[in-house]
C-alpha cells in the first residue's frame, strides 16, 4: 500500500519526494547540501547529470511503499520515461541543517 507523501516521517525526505513528483527542480536543489553526493546501484554518480537524466528530463515519479530508519530509508515504485517502473530502494543522509547530504538509490 502506498504511503501518501504528506505522511512520510522525515521532513527532508518528504520534501524530496514531493519535489520529484512535482517536477520542481528548484525545490529539489534547495533540499540538497552544497556538497551533496549520490550513488545509483552502488556507483557514485555525477549528481547534476543524474538528476537531470533520471528525474527531470524523464519525468520521474515515486510512490513510496515502505519507510524505515526514521523515514530515511524508502522502498518505492519509481518510474520515468526512460526506464518505465521499477521497485527501488532509497537511503538518505540528512545533515544538521536538515538538508540532504547524500542519497543512494538502486533496484530493490
Amino acid at each position: 500500500m502506498t504511503i501518501q507523501t504528506t505522511r512520510l516521517s522525515d521532513p527532508a525526505v518528504r520534501a524530496f519526494v514531493a519535489a520529484v513528483n512535482a517536477h520542481d527542480r528548484e525545490a529539489f536543489l534547495a533540499l540538497l547540501a552544497p556538497d551533496a553526493t549520490m550513488a545509483d546501484d552502488g556507483d557514485d554518480r555525477d549528481l547534476a547529470q543524474w538528476i537531470d537524466q533520471e528525474i527531470f528530463s524523464s519525468h520521474g515519479h515515486m510512490e513510496v511503499d515502505n519507510e524505515s530508519n526514521g523515514g530515511r530509508a524508502l522502498i518505492a515504485r519509481y518510474r520515468n520515461d526512460t526506464w518505465g517502473e521499477m521497485r527501488t530502494r532509497w537511503n538518505f543522509t540528512v545533515d544538521g541543517d536538515g538538508r540532504i547530504a547524500r542519497f543512494e538509490t538502486g533496484q530493490a
